[in-house]
């Protein structure tokens, strides 16, 4: 009876290890950084796509080396054109 009853906690031990084990391993796809668009940027660490300078580009940065005001419209207007009015 104490035999059964261990092999039934050892094995339910072990389910429970295996399902953690593979929980965690799969995870890693949802880590921050793993998410990138079709150009390979990745948004969650700031970057789009900027189709003037064909580079993944961070608004902000590409805002301050090119001197122009950090908004969304003169991120896409540079991106298209390449000058901000």
């Amino acid at each position: 009876m104490h035999r059964n009853l261990l092999r039934t906690c050892i094995g339910a031990a072990m389910c429970l290890l295996g399902a953690c084990s593979a929980a965690s391993s799969t995870s890693s796809s949802n880590a921050v950084g793993a998410g990138r668009d079709a150009h390979g940027c990745i948004g969650s660490a700031g970057y789009s796509w900027c189709e003037y300078t064909q580079r993944c580009e961070r608004p902000w940065e590409l805002a301050k080396q090119k001197g122009f005001a950090t908004s969304e419209a003169n991120f896409a207007q540079y991106c298209s054109t390449g000058a901000v009015r």
